[in-house]
């Protein structure tokens, strides 16, 4: 590599180590309460109904979508 390509690099990276980093604070304790049977199967329902049931309909219909009109 070219001399000023090198110290481009250099400067670049130099910038990075000044920055400050910022941390999750993440601690790990029991739950406060437990979830329930209901409590999965409704999040569970909401995540299918969200996100797969859409994208099925989708994949379902993907002849109509290729059809020129």
């Amino acid at each position: 590599m070219s001399l000023p390509a090198v110290q481009l690099l250099r400067g670049l990276t130099g910038l990075t180590r000044r920055l400050p980093v910022q941390r999750a604070q993440m601690h790990s304790k029991p739950p406060r309460e437990e979830l329930g049977t209901m409590d999965v199967a409704v999040g569970l329902t909401a995540c299918f109904l969200c996100c797969l049931l859409p994208s099925g309909w989708v994949l379902s219909h993907l002849e109509s979508y290729k059809k020129r009109e």
